[in-house]
């Protein structure tokens, strides 16, 4: 068994777990980020992926004709309704699947918001490069939006403790016809048909061309916590929510574009809220916030419903692997916290944001938990990007 593997398992057996428990935890904990994806000459921020472009054109569009407008002119997801089967039926599918033309479509009536006049788009600089934000103007708004975009407008359940989605890899068929256009421009004599589909053929492997990366965030209270848990105003509260949703997302963006990971586990989700909360926060983290949020507030007690339970790994952890998961996740933050207090102004700058970013993400769970936190000292001080 290679030393990290001892070593975490050590860690594991030290806080009770069984030889089972062990062998669970160390499969779910295991560390999927790739920092070969990373270019070494790489600077932050990134340049924006190309999607990023055709976004810019909605935000111009919708200063005239208002967001919802521009966008469901753009997505043809956007011009059907959430409605049980539509994702089955044949009209849906050659829409989304092919492209074909939606607006004669008898099942094409356009999504319903509730408040489609407080829908925005920003376009958001992150480390990772500019990402297209959508923001609903109410929680029903916001659960259309992720049912269209990403439950192919069916209307499947969304957990209260949900208030933000990254939709990723979905086809944007306003971007494919963009394309054509300008591939026909540059042809000698105009395009047959027979041409275009050879080329797009050739179109279909190169993804970034037509697969768009978006943030959708919600309004209200982050990871169902009140302001009065925290001892906030209510006003100030959910400013600050908005704040943490935005950059905890743009996080997993980061990790994702440049670590070619974007996971339901905690690790994940502890690096994320660390840098919504730091920018929530003056760039000071908060332990207590992170654990509120995921139900340990009161630690060793767990609360039930707490958003911890949204990500016990597929197939779910056992009971007693979940409890050593507590600890682990309390453990780690307090280190992360110290670490935060230590190294505070050197955090505030983009390049050594990033450079946290990397020390996390080349740990496990389990070596962040352990005592004192060392691994983020040595890893902070061997790190260079």
């Amino acid at each position: 068994m290679p030393i990290q593997l001892n070593h975490r398992s050590q860690v594991l057996s030290e806080l009770g777990a069984t030889p089972e428990e062990i062998t669970e935890l160390l499969a779910y904990n295991q560390n999927t980020f790739n920092s070969t994806n990373l270019s070494p000459n790489s600077t932050f921020p990134l340049p924006s992926e190309p999607h990023v472009i055709a976004w810019k054109r909605y935000h111009a569009r919708a200063q005239d004709l208002g967001t919802f407008t521009a966008l469901r002119s753009a997505l043809v997801q956007l011009q059907f309704p959430i409605r049980a089967g539509i994702s089955e039926t044949e009209n849906y599918r050659a829409a989304t699947r092919k492209g074909n033309p939606a607006d004669s479509m008898a099942e094409a009536i356009g999504l319903e918001l509730e408040k489609p006049e407080s829908l925005q788009l920003i376009i958001h600089p992150t480390l990772a490069g500019e990402i297209p934000i959508l923001i609903a103007g109410c929680r029903a708004d916001f659960i259309a939006l992720v049912q269209a975009l990403t439950k192919r407008n069916e209307p499947v359940s969304i957990p209260d403790s949900m208030g933000a989605a990254a939709v990723s890899g979905f086809n944007n068929w306003e971007r494919i016809s963009y394309y054509r256009q300008e591939w026909e421009t540059q042809q000698e004599q105009p395009a047959t048909e027979i041409e275009w589909k050879a080329e797009f053929q050739r179109l279909i492997p190169q993804k970034h061309l037509y697969q768009d990366f978006v943030i959708i965030l919600s309004q209200g209270n982050y990871s169902a916590v009140g302001a009065a848990e925290l001892g906030l105003d209510e006003a100030e509260w959910l400013h600050l929510c908005l704040t943490i949703r935005l950059e905890h997302e743009c996080c997993h963006y980061f990790t994702k574009r440049v670590f070619g990971s974007m996971r339901n586990n905690m690790l994940d989700e502890l690096i994320a809220d660390y840098q919504g909360i730091v920018a929530a926060n003056h760039k000071h983290y908060r332990a207590d916030w992170f654990l509120r949020f995921v139900g340990l507030e009161a630690f060793p007690n767990y609360r039930q419903g707490g958003r911890l339970e949204n990500y016990c790994g597929n197939p779910p952890l056992s009971d007693g692997a979940f409890r050593i998961l507590q600890v682990l996740v309390k453990q780690a933050a307090g280190n992360l916290e110290n670490f935060n207090m230590i190294h505070i102004e050197e955090l505030k700058t983009l390049e050594n944001q990033a450079r946290l970013i990397m020390v996390l993400t080349s740990c496990t769970l389990e070596e962040l938990a352990t005592e004192k936190g060392d691994i983020l000292e040595e890893n902070w001080h061997n790190c260079t990007i």
